[in-house]
């Protein structure tokens, strides 16, 4: 049985007993498998890597090949519960149309992403670099990240959009909360957590 990372375990304790779940770059399935098993979730996911959709499969989850960049438009309204996407946002050319996407197929969406005003990121850019840290482990030349984000810009995105934020959570790699990252979040918190509705 794999271990589900920290950021996981608070996005399986979001999710009902017995919904239904779209995860978006699904991976191996593991958060999938770990809600059918816990929680008796009806889930599918959505994942681009050919080995993983493999390795997805061998868990028992049901996957579908497809690129989030192209959208989910062969899902139709309120299909799902809850659409989850887990450090995938700042990965995808068009965040703002996939989170539009995900609030009109599912009726809650789950997403999880690093935060780019976490201190250690803004120290590496006063000294004159792109940050490399935990939470965002590329080089420069070598990231997969196109759009990222702080928390404050994560927040003005939802409500130039109308999404209402349910549940916010900050936390460092490890999944710790301090008080530091309660009082100053987007200074603090090292990966962000949220829980959002179409508003």
């Amino acid at each position: 049985m794999t271990t589900l990372r920290p950021e996981l375990r608070t996005i399986a304790d979001w999710i009902a007993p017995g919904s239904r779940v779209l995860d978006l770059g699904c991976g191996e399935g593991t958060l999938l498998a770990h809600l059918r098993r816990e929680r008796q979730v009806d889930g599918y996911g959505l994942e681009i890597d050919p080995a993983k959709i493999v390795r997805a499969i061998d868990n028992g989850i049901n996957v579908i090949q497809s690129d989030l960049d192209v959208g989910l438009s062969e899902f139709e309204d309120a299909s799902f519960d809850y659409v989850v996407m887990t450090q995938t946002l700042q990965a995808v050319h068009y965040p703002d149309r996939l989170l539009e996407d995900m609030l009109r197929v599912g009726r809650e969406g789950v997403i999880t992403f690093p935060n780019f005003g976490h201190w250690r990121c803004r120290l590496q850019l006063l000294g004159g670099h792109m940050p490399v840290t935990a939470s965002l482990p590329h080089t420069w030349y070598n990231t997969p990240n196109i759009h990222l984000c702080t928390l404050r810009d994560f927040e003005e995105l939802c409500a130039e959009k109308g999404f209402a934020i349910l549940e916010r959570t900050v936390a460092d790699q490890a999944h710790r909360s301090t008080l530091a990252m309660r009082l100053l979040p987007n200074l603090m918190g090292e990966v962000a957590l949220y829980r959002l509705r179409s508003g």
